[in-house]
């Protein structure tokens, strides 16, 4: 198995195989780069010490298994609150975009409320997913699933536990907010309305997590659902959560269509 996700030469980032998607051979899943989007707003500059609040993702074009570039840029500078802008292109065209909104990280005596919680099973009471056919190298080898309720497989809701098999960048650590980027994109996936059969396109050009605290640990837990409508679209949301507890919420709006139509 390939050592990472992606390996660096020179400027550019090259794509290895284990990020390949489920739509096309020739293009990623959205969770490779939707990581590598947030590697590049967490480790913007700041004035102060920030958490990610939000990261908004807009996948362009489909993102190919080729060289590519990534830039990011302080677009609101701050002490207290930032936006950074980040982009990912290939041979000079933009393939994915996104905002960061980073939140100076503080210490605040906060009320103490008592929440009885709804409690999590955790990745160790899941059983291995099962995937619809052709589900790319990402969801079945670079990721391991671990399914609460439902399955890939299966049409309806569903709840996972993922964690990256390896690294985001060839000989870096990846970050917990880099490991939630990467997890968020399967939520149209975990409540998949298709079920097993391969007949239905359900894409999501944008991806959107909100996070009310800094994540933690290698897991990352979705609650998920989506909605499908007649008109050709939908959309996926999921709620979001560690080993520490609940995290944030992810959405993703759905392109659904026949996939003889492409």
């Amino acid at each position: 198995m390939p050592d990472a996700l992606f390996h660096r030469d020179g400027d550019n980032y090259l794509p290895g195989p284990l990020t390949e998607g489920p739509w096309s051979p020739d293009a990623q899943h959205g969770g490779p780069p939707a990581a590598l989007l947030a590697r590049a707003i967490e480790q913007a500059p700041s004035e102060s010490e920030m958490v990610i609040a939000r990261l908004s993702i807009e996948l362009v074009r489909p993102v190919p298994l080729k060289p590519l570039a990534v830039a990011a840029e302080v677009t609101r500078p701050g002490r207290k609150v930032q936006l950074v802008s980040a982009s990912i292109s290939h041979d000079g065209q933009v393939v994915a975009t996104a905002v960061g909104l980073k939140i100076r990280k503080g210490s605040v005596q906060i009320p103490s409320i008592s929440r009885s919680g709804e409690a999590i099973p955790g990745p160790e009471e899941g059983n291995p997913a099962t995937f619809f056919s052709n589900a790319g190298a990402y969801a079945t080898e670079a990721v391991e699933i671990q399914m609460i309720e439902g399955d890939f497989s299966q049409a309806g809701p569903g709840k996972a536990w993922i964690r990256l098999r390896v690294p985001l960048l060839e000989g870096e650590e990846t970050t917990p907010v880099e490991r939630v980027a990467a997890a968020a994109d399967f939520g149209n996936g975990v409540s998949n309305l298709a079920g097993d059969v391969r007949s239905w396109l359900f894409i999501n050009p944008d991806l959107t997590i909100r996070m009310a605290r800094p994540p933690q640990g290698d897991w990352v837990f979705l609650d998920s659902e989506s909605q499908l409508h007649e008109t050709g679209t939908g959309m996926a949301t999921s709620r979001l959560a560690d080993e520490a507890g609940w995290l944030g919420v992810a959405g993703q709006s759905l392109l659904v269509d026949t996939f003889e139509s492409g």
